[in-house]
């Protein structure tokens, strides 16, 4: 059975960001919100919170932290200690709230684009000050049937920002537009730059229960001493479980420096944790994993139709298939639609992508497109792709 519905169907009954931002003409897929179904583990604890009328203040319970553990354990060998794990609203919270305890005003604190948009206004919300450091990009044109990395960090770029002032490093891992999961000797490198300069890595690791089978995840606090006591991690189940409105988010710590940092949070940041989203996490991680893997041999096929037509549908397009989540980074510059194709789409096709200047100045000419719907609903963007030409 799929865990994909239509999208059209979605749109009749959802009132979410994807399916309420444009008129129901256009088809969404922009942000990164999937037309799935919730998993039954997932669904029968949120029914079962609030038949019972569990839906106060999120307790004070170690459940989620020794749950995520066990999570972390089985799937990627990560040894995770309960008692440095936090929790809060989302990911984008834990990010502001960390990047407070870790610089001080003014700071430089390195992005590394294309990336995440809000990444720029994490660093400013917390007084920061960004460096960015753009990803190394792969040499010759994309291989749309081509699953490794291609990019890669800058590493020495990295190291001079670091000599030039810089101490903490905003990390994505899985790369959020590019799908990139970084190499573990690339981690381990940027670990050790940390250490060399007493800095931080802050590493969003939100997408890592989605990173697909022909690549591996290495969480950056498990790339040697340096990384534990120089790094925090940031989780969530809301990408893979597709539940970002219930709110939860995870920040995980390694070293007692990093409880200094955890325990030294105002204590709202964990109280506003939504007790919804606290219950679906735990159900999620202990449980979701079956759904999981439906899920992910849902994208698999969906990444592969994206890599055999989107050459008919745009010829000139470049796409590398992602290592992990559900979202396609299109290099649409060699078509005539200037630096924001995203736009030039949604006028002529109705499709909705996300614009790539938004994740920094190597996303000219380029948009984002999310294949977490069914393969249905991915071949008809295809086909309103190829009306724009």
């Amino acid at each position: 059975m799929s865990v994909m519905v239509s999208v059209f169907d979605a749109q009749r009954s959802r009132t979410s960001e994807k399916y309420t931002a444009y008129p129901p003409e256009v088809l969404p897929m922009f942000v990164a919100e999937m037309d799935s179904v919730p998993a039954e583990p997932v669904r029968e604890a949120l029914e079962r919170a609030v038949r019972d009328g569990d839906t106060g203040y999120v307790g004070h319970t170690r459940v989620l932290p020794e749950v995520f553990a066990d999570f972390a354990g089985r799937r990627w060998g990560w040894d995770v200690d309960p008692d440095l794990v936090r929790t809060t609203t989302d990911v984008s919270v834990a990010a502001v709230e960390v990047l407070r305890r870790v610089i001080a005003p003014g700071d430089q604190v390195v992005v590394m684009p294309p990336v995440y948009p809000p990444f720029w206004d994490y660093v400013h919300e917390a007084g920061g000050t960004v460096t960015e450091v753009p990803l190394l990009p792969p040499p010759g044109d994309p291989d749309p049937f081509d699953t490794t990395a291609g990019w890669c960090m800058d590493l020495d770029g990295v190291a001079r920002a670091m000599a030039d002032g810089a101490r903490t490093v905003l990390l994505c891992n899985p790369h959020n537009p590019l799908g990139l999961v970084h190499a573990r000797e690339d981690l381990v490198a940027l670990a050790r730059l940390a250490a060399e300069w007493d800095a931080v890595v802050v590493s969003d690791e939100i997408h890592a229960p989605l990173v697909h089978a022909d690549a591996v995840f290495t969480p950056f606090l498990t790339c040697g001493p340096e990384a534990v006591e120089h790094g925090v991690a940031l989780t969530s189940a809301s990408k893979a479980w597709n539940l970002a409105g219930t709110k939860c988010a995870l920040m995980v710590g390694a070293s007692e420096r990093a409880r200094g940092w955890l325990d030294g949070l105002p204590v709202e940041v964990v109280e506003r944790t939504g007790i919804l989203g606290y219950t679906a996490s735990v159900a999620a991680f202990r449980d979701g994993e079956p759904w999981l893997a439906s899920l992910l041999a849902e994208l698999a096929g969906n990444r592969r139709v994206l890599a055999e037509e989107l050459g008919t549908a745009l010829p000139g397009a470049g796409y590398r298939q992602p290592q992990a989540s559900y979202l396609a980074w299109l290099d649409l510059r060699a078509l005539p639609w200037g630096d924001d194709p995203a736009r030039v789409l949604i006028e002529r096709a109705n499709v909705a992508l996300s614009n790539g200047r938004d994740f920094g100045r190597p996303g000219i000419g380029h948009a984002r497109l999310n294949f977490g719907c069914s393969e249905e609903t991915l071949r008809e963007g295809l086909a309103r792709l190829a009306s724009a030409r």
